[in-house]
């Protein structure tokens, strides 16, 4: 049985029972009509940090949730686009950054979360492990695997595999532009040995993306100033 959307500190929840992400052809007018601003602000951060890529990326321009069904429309874009586009305060309301991401619950009720690292676009900010997704995650008939972004994203930066057995629970969060598809996964270990496997692996990488990882047990230890609202209005929902 599906649930209606709730809202909580500006976002709004939806439970999904199913998920579906489609390529689509679109005509990103504010970006081409700001092509110049777009190129200063990428000369800018890329100055200020070199190891930026200029790559394609995946935005949203249109979801709709009925019924606990999930429909979004994902079309390719550059990162500088996106990156001058969210900084900006995403001043074109008919486009969203749409993301999935894997949310690490440990057996003792704790979020594990990552710290990105000092060369990344967001240095600093703590969320769940993840990434924007890009053209490799487009499979056949356009469609979008959101649900392998998150597993491969969180792989790559934890070296955790998703338990198979882990159900297929979405929580969709919305708001400030950003289309956030959680998934929440159980873990058997406690938050101390979760963390220990992922600094393992961190450690391991020749150029580690993350700079660490940290625990959220209660609203205690939320983080206003290093983590996206929607990060916060999630836990804070949901801290066990």
């Amino acid at each position: 049985m599906s649930e209606r959307p709730v809202q909580s500190g500006g976002f709004t929840f939806a439970r999904l029972e199913s998920l579906e992400a489609r390529l689509v052809s679109y005509d990103w007018a504010w970006a081409r009509d700001n092509s110049d601003a777009i190129a200063a602000h990428w000369a800018e951060r890329q100055a200020a940090k070199p190891a930026l890529f200029d790559g394609p990326v995946l935005l949203g321009c249109a979801c709709t949730v009925t019924d606990g069904a999930c429909t979004i429309d994902l079309f390719e874009a550059a990162f500088s686009e996106f990156l001058a586009f969210r900084d900006g305060g995403s001043p074109d309301p008919s486009v969203t950054n749409a993301f999935a991401a894997i949310v690490p619950w440990s057996r003792d009720g704790a979020a594990v979360l990552g710290v990105m690292g000092r060369d990344s676009a967001n240095a600093g900010q703590i969320y769940f492990p993840c990434g924007t997704p890009d053209p490799s995650d487009v499979r056949a008939g356009r469609h979008v695997d959101l649900a392998g972004s998150a597993t491969r994203e969180f792989l790559e930066e934890t070296g955790l595999r998703v338990p198979s057995d882990a159900p297929a629970n979405w929580v969709l969060v919305s708001g400030e532009r950003q289309h956030a598809f959680l998934h929440p996964v159980d873990f058997p270990e406690e938050a101390s040995a979760l963390i220990a496997r992922m600094e393992a692996h961190r450690a391991a990488e020749a150029e580690p993306e993350l700079a660490g990882f940290v625990a959220v047990r209660s609203r205690a230890d939320l983080d206003a100033d290093r983590m996206p609202g929607f990060v916060r209005a999630y836990l804070a929902a949901s801290c066990r």
